[in-house]
C-alpha cells in the first residue's frame, strides 16, 4: 500500500447531504473516514442544493483529522458535471463515485476532476457494486494513480444478482473474493459494503469480523451506532500488537546472529509474518496518530 494511504479506514459512516444537523453532528463523531452523500440520500429536487452545503461543509475544516469525502450522482446522472465541479473547488480528501463499472469510467472520472483543477489530495473513491464491475474489477483498481479507494455496494450487487441479504453473505462471497484480489493486486485499499439491519449488533459485529478476516480495511457504515464496535473489531488488539512486536524483535535478533531458523511461542517465523506484524504495527500507528490519547 502506498504510504500516502497508509491511514485508518476502519469505520466510513454515510452522511445525508441534505441535511445540516446531520452534517454538523458528523463533526464529533468517531468515525475515520466521513462520506458526505449527494446521491441516495438526497431526493433530486435537494440535489443542488445539498450539493452547495456539503462542498460548505467541506471547505469549513470543522472536520479534524478524518478524512472527508463527497459522494457524486453517477457518471450517467443530471447532476454529475456539477457535481465533479463542485467537489473539484471544494477540494476533499476523496470522492465517491457510484456505479464504476470499468476502468474506462475511472479515466472518465479522473479527467473531469483534473479539467476542473482538483487538487491532488483529492483521490478518487470507486464503488464497484454491479456483476460487471465484479467482472471487471482488476482493471478498474489498476486504472489510476488517482484512485485510491475500492468501496463494495453491497446492496446494489445484492439487487442485481437477485440474492438475498443472508448470514454469513454466501452469495456476495464471489465478488467480494474477486474486489478483494483486484485491490491486493493494484495496491489499494477496499472497504466492505453496509450493514442494513441497526438494531441488530450482534449481526453487525459478526459481519464486521468476516470481513476483516477476509482481509477488508475497513466497513462502510449508515449509522452513527455501528461506529465503536466498527472499530473495535477493525483495530489490532493488545494482544496482537505485543506478538508482532515480538515477531520483528525475534527476527531482527536473529538476523543480526546469522540463525536461519526463528521462532516466537513455538511457531516457525518466515518473512511473510514479519510483513504481517509490520503492517500491524503500522496500523496501530495510524489509528494512534487520528486518535491520540
Amino acid at each position: 500500500m502506498p504510504d500516502r494511504d497508509l491511514r485508518p479506514r476502519r469505520s466510513v459512516l454515510y452522511m445525508p447531504g441534505a441535511n445540516e444537523r446531520a452534517l454538523d453532528k458528523a463533526k464529533g463523531l468517531a468515525a475515520d473516514a466521513l462520506i458526505l452523500d449527494l446521491e441516495d440520500a438526497v431526493a433530486p429536487d435537494a440535489k443542488v442544493e445539498a450539493r452547495d452545503r456539503v462542498c460548505a461543509a467541506v471547505a469549513s475544516g470543522d472536520y479534524g483529522a478524518r478524512e472527508v469525502t463527497i459522494r457524486v450522482n453517477s457518471l450517467d446522472t443530471e447532476w454529475h458535471a456539477e457535481d465533479i465541479a463542485a467537489v473539484s473547488r471544494a477540494g476533499p480528501s476523496g470522492v465517491v463515485v457510484p456505479k464504476i463499472d470499468s476502468a474506462a469510467d475511472v479515466h472518465q472520472v479522473e479527467r473531469a476532476l483534473e479539467a476542473a483543477g482538483a487538487p491532488d489530495h483529492t483521490r478518487i473513491w470507486a464503488m464497484v457494486e454491479t456483476p460487471v464491475a465484479m467482472l471487471h474489477a482488476e482493471a478498474i483498481a489498476s486504472a489510476s494513480e488517482r484512485l485510491a479507494v475500492l468501496v463494495m455496494g453491497t446492496n446494489d450487487l445484492a439487487k442485481e444478482l437477485h440474492a438475498e441479504h443472508v448470514p454469513g453473505r454466501q452469495p456476495l462471497l464471489c465478488g467480494l473474493g474477486m474486489c478483494l484480489l483486484a485491490a491486493r493486486v493494484a495496491g489499494k485499499v477496499i472497504l466492505d459494503g453496509v450493514y442494513n439491519d441497526i438494531k441488530n449488533q450482534e449481526g453487525f459485529e459478526a459481519e464486521c469480523l468476516q470481513g476483516r478476516q477476509m482481509g477488508f480495511d475497513g466497513k462502510t457504515l449508515i449509522h452513527p451506532s455501528q461506529l465503536d464496535p466498527c472499530n473495535r473489531v477493525f483495530a489490532p488488539g493488545t494482544s496482537e500488537i505485543e506478538t508482532a512486536r515480538e515477531i520483528i524483535a525475534a527476527f531482527d535478533e536473529a538476523t543480526a546472529a546469522g540463525k536461519g531458523v526463528v521462532t516466537v511461542n513455538g511457531r516457525m517465523i518466515e518473512n511473510l509474518h514479519v510483513d504481517n506484524a509490520r503492517r500491524v504495527l503500522a496500523q496501530a500507528d495510524a489509528i494512534a496518530r487520528l486518535n491520540p490519547a
